[in-house]
């Protein structure tokens, strides 16, 4: 047995965990740092799901709403404040619930819980396609874009199946895929990916596609019910209409068991009709 008096025994060991340290340190400062949020709350499978493999490729800090936010597209939290809480949910995974939005919680995310930017901005996976139109009422798709606003590398993953128990094994598959691509190039600036899934097993799954966004839209109706005060009230309901037939939209690889990848900005200028309207200068 060593005495305290051994101090050659001592030095060895205090030299070996000194070394130890700056390894640990040195693989921690190599390691990618991931911000993941989604919108369809910190309890939601795919988050879990989506978490699980990004671990696998960086370290992983997860905000995501404390309730769902579906539907919330890119909208901030202004008239009330913001909580956060910390979260427990992902065991060793750093976590926080969000009342706010999910570009609430991209926001916090970078600039009060890292306070710093984050190599990678992950959103999903959502419960649900956002292919063609859809990205613009999508809580997923807008953390995905606050992230290319911010010029960090973000995508946006969906599985098209709304279910709250959806089997994700075939898009865990994929999504590890892309992020392992992703974190392998010189990202473009400013832009991030939509990445959609189909409600397929694995071996059905016909592989990846770059596509562009489908134009297709939402039929509205609204049904009109009567409360017990005799108050109208209103539930939206529809039809998506997918009118667009051409072979490379994202509607069309998913419908042929395809996964799609729209690459996607938040720049709405319609260039192309920019030298047309020029003359309203002289109205």
């Amino acid at each position: 047995m060593k005495s305290i008096s051994d101090c050659s025994y001592y030095d060895d060991k205090a030299k070996h965990s000194t070394a130890f340290i700056y390894v640990n340190l040195a693989q921690m400062e190599q390691q990618k740092l991931i911000l993941i949020t989604n919108d369809d709350s910190v309890h939601a499978k795919g988050l879990h799901t989506l978490v699980s493999v990004a671990k696998k490729m960086g370290q992983v800090v997860v905000v995501a709403p404390d309730k769902p936010q579906s539907g919330m597209g890119h909208a901030i939290t202004i008239h009330h404040p913001l909580r956060l809480k910390q979260s427990f949910l992902f065991g060793e995974v750093e976590a926080y619930s969000c009342s706010g939005t999910p570009v609430d919680c991209v926001k916090l995310g970078i600039y009060e819980v890292l306070k710093k930017r984050p190599d990678l901005i992950l959103s999903g996976i959502n419960h649900g396609e956002n292919s063609s139109t859809n990205v613009l009422y999508s809580g997923t798709m807008s953390a995905a874009i606050e992230g290319a606003m911010e010029d960090i590398p973000s995508i946006g993953f969906s599985l098209c199946d709304f279910s709250a128990d959806a089997d994700f094994s075939a898009a865990a598959l994929y999504v590890e895929k892309v992020i392992n691509y992703v974190l392998q190039i010189d990202f473009p600036r400013r832009l991030c990916l939509n990445v959609n899934i189909p409600k397929l097993p694995i071996e059905k799954i016909n592989g990846i596609r770059i596509c562009s966004q489908a134009h297709a839209y939402w039929a509205d109706r609204f049904e009109k019910r009567i409360d017990q005060f005799g108050e109208a009230y209103y539930w939206l309901t529809g039809e998506f209409t997918d009118q667009d037939q051409r072979e490379e939209t994202d509607l069309f690889a998913l419908k042929n068991g395809y996964v799609s990848v729209v690459p996607t900005h938040f720049d709405l200028t319609s260039y192309l009709t920019i030298s047309s309207l020029k003359s309203i200068e002289n109205v």
